[in-house]
């Protein structure tokens, strides 16, 4: 009988964010979860996916729609925080399933959006960071965001920069080359 693969959640998300301070009462919100599925033991990415989370308690800046790409009436067609969280669960196994994320950040966010909304954290507690973990393999002295690892890495960036589903693909690759050199934790 075939041992079950070894399969990763690599997560990136985007949320609300301005140039500057926040407009009264806005809080920093996920707009987009993107998630690749990675099977370490074939060493492939499997699949890319995207939930689009409407905001509660803030809207899409313009300077976050030249960032990310996402507008308001975009997102507004997305779930709600809790129902993103559930699909993670259910259709992604997010809470049994080991999980990365470029750096903390990610992690972090989906903390305080649970605590402040009720919602249930859709994670289990098996999360690396691919930022952290890339760092030390390379004996890198300053931590590089996604893009610069890719241009260490010799990788191209496929889609677009903030966009949670490419991020999240992009970070997928980087945790695969890890993986080719030994230096991704079993």
């Amino acid at each position: 009988m075939d041992s079950p693969r070894q399969l990763l959640n690599v997560v990136d998300v985007e949320a609300t964010c301005w140039q500057g301070e926040p407009p009264p009462g806005a809080v920093s919100e996920i707009i987009e979860i993107g998630l690749a599925v990675v099977d370490l033991d074939r060493r492939e990415r499997l699949a890319k996916h995207r939930i689009l989370v409407r905001p509660r308690r803030s809207r899409v800046s313009a300077f976050c729609t030249e960032l990310t790409g996402l507008t308001q009436e975009e997102v507004d067609t997305g779930v709600d925080f809790a129902e993103a969280c559930r699909l993670l669960m259910d259709e992604h196994r997010s809470d049994s399933r080991p999980w990365a994320s470029w750096g903390d950040y990610d992690r972090r966010q989906f903390e305080r959006q649970c605590k402040a909304t009720g919602a249930r954290y859709p994670f289990g507690s098996r999360h690396r960071n691919a930022k952290l973990r890339f760092t030390e393999a390379r004996g890198l002295r300053r931590r590089p965001g996604m893009a610069a690892a890719l241009d260490i890495a010799g990788l191209p960036l496929e889609g677009r920069h903030h966009s949670g589903a490419d991020d999240a693909w992009n970070i997928a690759a980087l945790v695969l080359d890890l993986a080719e050199h030994g230096d991704w934790p079993a």
